[in-house]
């Protein structure tokens, strides 16, 4: 919530320094330095995602309070980079742009355990499950999943069955169709 403010709304830009789903809040360092600003859940959803990555970039609408300065709108995340150290080997030697034109497909998460590192989905009238790795979640601009949200995924045939290769949330895959 956002309190009394002592000045309009401006554009930041910077990076997530940590978000925590669980907690329901996060911080941003802006690039132009400053304290830390505050990235509540709620306007995060009113993005349509329910986490962002660590290390992912930023734009955002802020407000100073009295508590300090507050994200009031998320204009626009960009995934950190991937990791050089973490390669998944599923899609290795795969086209990418053959990877950029498979379809969204609307799905819900069945599972996903953060600490283990993966997790499963369900395509919306398919019975299979379809792998989700943390790096392919991290890659997509998100930290977590929570059981029973509804994502958009795009699916390979992976090397032990269905791979999602990217993660969207609901509203930015009902947006790119």
């Amino acid at each position: 919530m956002v309190e009394d403010t002592q000045d309009t709304g401006r554009q930041v830009g910077g990076h997530v320094k940590w978000f925590d789903p669980n907690k329901g809040f996060g911080f941003v360092v802006a690039d132009e330095g400053g304290p830390d600003i505050l990235l509540h859940a709620n306007v995060l959803r009113n993005f349509g995602q329910s986490s962002v990555a660590d290390g992912s970039r930023i734009k955002l609408e802020v407000v100073d309070t009295e508590r300090g300065t507050q994200a009031v709108e998320v204009i626009e995340i960009t995934p950190p980079e991937p990791a050089a150290s973490i390669p998944l080997g599923d899609l290795a030697g795969i086209d990418p742009e053959e990877l950029a034109r498979t379809p969204v497909q609307p799905a819900r998460i069945k599972w996903f355990d953060k600490a283990k590192g993966f997790g499963f989905a369900n395509v919306f009238g398919k019975a299979e499950d379809v792998f989700v790795h943390i790096e392919v979640l991290r890659r997509s601009g998100m930290a977590d999943l929570m059981p029973g949200e509804a994502v958009g995924l795009k699916v390979i045939d992976g090397q032990r069955g269905k791979m999602a290769t990217e993660v969207l949330s609901w509203e930015r895959a009902v947006e790119s169709k």
